[in-house]
């Protein structure tokens, strides 16, 4: 079974070992002249922007319930983290794509190579760092899934995007070492251009997967799949329910709002007959503490 991750920690982690990155290949990129360098620079800045606006959407999640939004703020979670795929398809993705299609018509040459792969491997170490955070964090998620199960299955936006971005960040900064490395040995200014554009494709891409999961929840996706049988298996389980005839849930960022539709089981009177339900009803939030607002239907067929 799946457990709890603190998103928290992953989001803040992520942003330290950015930020500290940034500065690192921003240095470099002025030095060396390398538009790999500088893709990732600015890759890095977005991130740094992306995990600020991750932090926003948390703090306003936790707004409580009102008039106007009855089932509170937890859903707008999911649009800061689709605005956080949109920046990382527009500033990081297209802006390398753009940088390394001018490389490859101006080529300038590089200045102080070396130090862009010292930079490069600073980097590499310090976003490791920050995706065995985020993985430690994603395994208490997954289970005993796969990651790419956990990645098409999870309800945790945030954490989504932070992996998202970690996995982009090192394997482009691999790509950004390698371009350089071969731009030194070969003196061919095409590896940093192709590099660059590489770069881009790559951030393109998984800006394009990550927003294609966030849309499901934004639309109004359920529990994942295992939960919601874990759900029907224990009412189904109670003593006062006969029979679950249906079940709904939709995410809302944190919580879970819950509508079960069930034959319940003969009760003397009505008194007893509505306190059976609401025994039902406190003992599933009990056992599933994420269910936030339950609403139970009595009825003897779906």
């Amino acid at each position: 079974m799946s457990g709890h991750a603190n998103s928290l920690k992953a989001v803040l982690l992520a942003l330290g070992a950015n930020f500290s990155i940034f500065l690192a290949k921003l240095v470099a990129a002025i030095f060396t002249g390398s538009g790999a360098m500088l893709a990732e620079a600015v890759h890095s800045l977005a991130d740094c922007a992306n995990q600020g606006l991750l932090l926003i959407g948390m703090r306003q999640a936790k707004r409580p319930p009102s008039a106007d939004y009855p089932l509170g703020w937890g859903r707008v979670m999911y649009f800061w983290s689709f605005l956080v795929a949109m920046l990382l398809f527009s500033v990081g993705g297209m802006f390398s794509i753009y940088e390394g299609v001018h490389k490859l018509s101006h080529p300038e040459p590089l200045s102080w190579p070396w130090l862009a792969v010292g930079v490069l491997g600073f980097s590499i170490v310090v976003e490791g760092i920050s995706m065995h955070g985020c993985l430690q964090e994603v395994n208490k998620a997954r289970g005993d899934r796969g990651l790419w199960q956990w990645f098409r299955q999870t309800r945790s936006s945030e954490l989504l995007v932070i992996f998202g971005e970690d996995l982009a960040a090192l394997i482009g900064l691999s790509l950004a070492l390698a371009a350089v490395i071969a731009t030194i040995l070969t003196g061919n200014l095409l590896f940093d251009a192709l590099g660059t554009i590489s770069i881009g494709i790559l951030l393109v891409v998984v800006a394009v997967a990550v927003a294609n999961e966030v849309k499901a929840l934004l639309i109004g996706q359920g529990v994942e799949p295992e939960r919601r049988e874990a759900m029907i298996a224990f009412l189904n389980a109670r003593p006062d329910v006969d029979a679950v005839l249906n079940l709904l849930t939709i995410q809302m960022g944190p919580d879970v709002m819950v509508a079960v539709k069930a034959r319940m089981a003969p009760a003397a009177d009505q008194r007893s007959f509505i306190q059976a339900i609401n025994r039902t009803e406190a003992a599933m939030k009990e056992a599933f503490p994420d269910v936030r607002w339950s609403f139970f239907e009595p009825d003897i067929a779906d």
